[in-house]
């Protein structure tokens, strides 16, 4: 097994524990890409492009990162705050009247954010076709009554985030939020990550599909406590339900789906996009300008959920739209924040160190927030900075 790139010295043990993850947990293909203070100190990739195929990652390819997207989504309406024009403390419905409607006129725009808005379901849910039209899908999400009332508990709202987010960034800028993202955060920050994948682009995307575990990884658990298994395997449950939004699952490897901008589960990058994007907005990054004051930092990592997750069914952490480091999501160190893909990806910063990663792969396995090869990977930079 080849793995190319280079690795800044001192971070020889993350391109070990990069290498391992193929010959030990399974790996099909990835790439990770490592920034520090703005400058990229690890940039990693090997195996093949596509999960199912035989040509090699190159290294521009790029992958669906699924959840991870919700660590972009969040930053869009952050930085909208920002820019003072929302107000995470106002009601939903000064920019979206329509939201009000079935006992949700008292939900605010940071419970949206924060997973604590109590529509993590649709009672009709949507086929794939539906979901990737954000009128129809704004629509469904403003008609659902809420399973708790809005503000006083949390569950990853797993599906439905993409409306959320992605209708109130509309409402407030006029457009769509794709294409806001493009202009104000990947183009200034140089990173290559799409929300609604360009045609231009699709030549440089994998395949990607599921792929087996090993019976051990890492020391990670592999299996599931039973209430959670459980809790996925009863279809009446919050859990199934919440990820049932969209019914069937999409293609993912469809042009028509990636096309589409979903900020809850199908944005695309390179590992160096996703890296790029978080170093972006902690600080400047090879000169360029950062997207996050200190302030705006301060409000993405500050803790707004947390405890048992009536979704997941395990304890979370969320600050503004952010997971943080806990047991659930392991990342570099207390004061970091990012949000990982299902079965896969993970994005963070950690502005302490001014540390920012970004791993991406074609394989998808059933962890949800906590996938063994990124741990590895996180472990092995987290040794790497002790060392020093």
């Amino acid at each position: 097994m080849d793995v190319n790139g280079t690795v800044a010295e001192g971070f020889e043990p993350v391109r070990e524990a990069f290498l391992r993850n193929f010959e030990q947990l399974g790996e099909r293909g990835a790439a990770l890409a490592v920034y520090r203070d703005g400058h990229r100190i690890v940039d990693l990739w090997g195996g093949t492009k596509d999960v199912d195929g035989q040509a090699p990652w190159e290294r521009d390819t790029a992958q669906i990162v699924r959840s991870a997207t919700k660590g972009v989504a969040a930053a869009v309406l952050l930085l909208l705050h920002q820019r003072g024009e929302l107000d995470l403390d106002a009601p939903v419905d000064e920019y979206w009247p329509e939201f009000k409607a079935a006992g949700k006129e008292r939900t605010l725009v940071w419970h949206l954010l924060a997973h604590r808005a109590g529509v993590p379901v649709l009672d009709r849910p949507l086929t794939p076709g539906q979901a990737a039209d954000p009128e129809l899908g704004a629509a469904a999400v403003a008609a659902q009554a809420p399973v708790w009332e809005p503000g006083t508990d949390h569950g990853y709202h797993a599906q439905t985030y993409s409306w959320l987010t992605g209708e109130l960034a509309r409402r407030v800028t006029g457009r769509p939020v794709g294409a806001w993202l493009a202009d104000e955060i990947a183009g200034p920050a140089g990173a290559d990550l799409w929300l609604g994948l360009p045609d231009g682009q699709a030549a440089r995307v994998g395949r990607v599909g599921p792929v087996d575990a090993p019976e051990a990884a890492g020391g990670l658990r592999t299996r599931p406590k039973r209430s959670v298994a459980d809790a996925y395997a009863d279809p009446g449950s919050l859990t199934r339900r919440a990820f049932a939004a969209i019914t069937p699952l999409p293609d993912e490897n469809d042009p028509a789906y990636r096309a589409a901008a979903l900020p809850a589960s199908n944005g695309i990058a390179t590992a160096d996009g996703l890296a790029r994007f978080y170093a972006a907005l902690i600080g400047e990054v090879d000169g360029g300008r950062r997207l996050f004051t200190p302030r705006t930092v301060e409000l993405a990592r500050g803790e707004r959920s947390a405890g048992p997750d009536r979704v997941l069914v395990v304890g979370t952490r969320f600050g503004l739209g952010h997971m943080l480091h806990g047991a659930a999501s392991p990342l570099l160190s207390p004061g970091s924040f990012g949000h990982p893909g299902r079965g896969g990806a993970l994005g963070f910063a950690d502005p302490e160190s001014g540390l920012a990663f970004g791993y991406v792969t074609n394989g998808f396995r059933q962890s949800v927030t906590a996938d063994p090869r990124a741990q590895a990977l996180v472990r092995a930079v987290r040794a790497a900075l002790a060392g020093e």
